[in-house]
């Protein structure tokens, strides 16, 4: 749950990619570049390639402050959160303003959308580490899976990672997410492996849908599919996606999240945004409260004209 008086911080929450992580949350739910058929926070509802101070930096860095002094260091503070945190105007002085307190290193999880832009791509030579997005090898295949804001091309964003990855001296980590029958074939593959290779991270990290996307038509790659697709692309490689075996509880939750998240279920259907703000939840807190209850079967998901809805499974 968010802390009161902590609007824009949420965590630690445990990451796989990066252990106990500390989120910073850049702009409003769901401001995003892309409106991606496999998000797990659904629908964008205000796709824009403006950038603005949509957050105060002086309310982040305060919150920060007083955040870090009342929690054990945790492994990275990490922008991210509920859009795409580049469209943040003032992005670079955030992670300076950060840096200048702590020596908890930085890591900017992106879309990569705006690494075109010059102020975007100076911007992030700041951080630590930084955790671009590429999903597609085409601009059809671009289209139909991130349907990206009309300004951003397949070329733009391929142009954007590669020069990004060339200037910056720190750790590149890209992640391909991969999606059964549309990405998740070894010719679709091919195509997304050559491009990486171009752009050149220090490592490739493939994924799939673990939770419920913004689309039912967004199938997950099973794992060990995704197991054979891993040598297309090469050593410096790893599957980050979820095996398919039984998880155990997603560690650092309070057994009172759940007992709130599934009092309001029992009530209405709420969507991850209608839970967050019920319940001064941060949306990726409540997406994984919400992954660890259905996997117990005490919550299920509901579509209702197009957006994803979850309610409580009531026992018999």
């Amino acid at each position: 749950m968010m802390d009161a008086g902590f609007r824009h911080l949420y965590g630690p929450v445990p990451s796989r990619r990066l252990g106990r992580s500390l989120g910073v949350d850049l702009v409003p739910f769901k401001t995003c570049t892309y409106d991606c058929i496999y998000c797990q926070l659904g629908r964008t509802t205000q796709k824009t390639v403006e950038r603005k101070e949509y957050v105060k930096v002086d309310e982040i860095l305060q919150e920060l402050e007083t955040k870090l002094a009342v929690i054990p260091a945790p492994d990275y503070i990490s922008l991210s959160g509920s859009g795409e945190p580049t469209l943040h105007a003032r992005i670079g002085e955030v992670i300076r303003g950060i840096k200048s307190m702590t020596q908890i290193p930085v890591a900017v999880l992106t879309n990569g959308s705006l690494l075109w832009l010059r102020e975007v791509h100076d911007a992030l030579l700041e951080a630590d580490l930084v955790l671009p997005s590429l999903d597609a090898g085409n601009e059809r295949m671009f289209r139909y899976v991130n349907r990206p804001h009309k300004e951003i091309t397949f070329s733009r964003l391929f142009a954007g990672l590669a020069e990004f990855v060339e200037d910056f001296a720190k750790p590149v980590w890209l992640e391909v997410l991969l999606l059964a029958g549309v990405t998740g074939t070894a010719s679709e593959v091919k195509k997304i492996a050559a491009f990486a290779k171009r752009i050149g991270p220090g490592r490739i990290q493939l994924n799939t849908v673990s939770r419920p996307p913004a689309e039912e038509f967004a199938f997950p790659v099973a794992f060990e599919q995704m197991q054979q697709l891993k040598r297309l692309f090469g050593d410096a490689t790893e599957v980050i996606c979820e095996s398919g075996r039984d998880e155990t509880r997603v560690p650092f939750a309070s057994e009172n999240e759940d007992a709130e998240i599934l009092a309001l279920l029992s009530r209405r259907p709420c969507t991850v945004e209608g839970i967050s703000a019920g319940l001064g939840m941060h949306a990726s807190d409540a997406v994984k409260r919400l992954e660890a209850l259905s996997k117990e079967g005490a919550v299920r998901l509901v579509r209702k004209q197009g957006a994803i809805f979850f309610e409580a499974v009531r026992r018999r």
